[in-house]
């Protein structure tokens, strides 16, 4: 599955337009992780706690977005973004969302 942020791909045509996909993963911070992520944050820093949990939300999320596009019969998804949202204290949603599109090599 092609992925692209902008609204082509080089080296393809869209061929249709299939409609919005999205994938959405909703997220906590545990005990554990908030205690380790205090602890790096008296340090200074990257808090690698935070930085695996947010890389490891974002790429659930993209995949599941993925899996959309594929079953509604995409080749690939154009525009995609991201977005994120804290629902409550500690809890995140995260969203990945684009265009699915058919589309031949050129």
């Amino acid at each position: 599955m092609l992925v692209a942020t902008t609204n082509e791909i080089p080296g393809y045509k869209t061929t249709s337009h299939i409609g919005l996909v999205r994938g959405v993963t909703v997220r906590s911070r545990s005990v554990v992780g908030n205690f380790a992520g205090g602890i790096q944050s008296i340090f200074g820093g990257n808090l690698t706690i935070y930085t695996e949990l947010a890389e490891h939300a974002r790429q659930e999320a993209l995949d599941l977005m993925v899996d959309h596009a594929r079953r509604a019969g995409a080749d690939a998804v154009i525009g995609m973004r991201y977005d994120a949202n804290e629902i409550m204290e500690g809890i995140t949603e995260v969203l990945a969302y684009g265009t699915a599109v058919k589309v031949e090599r050129l």
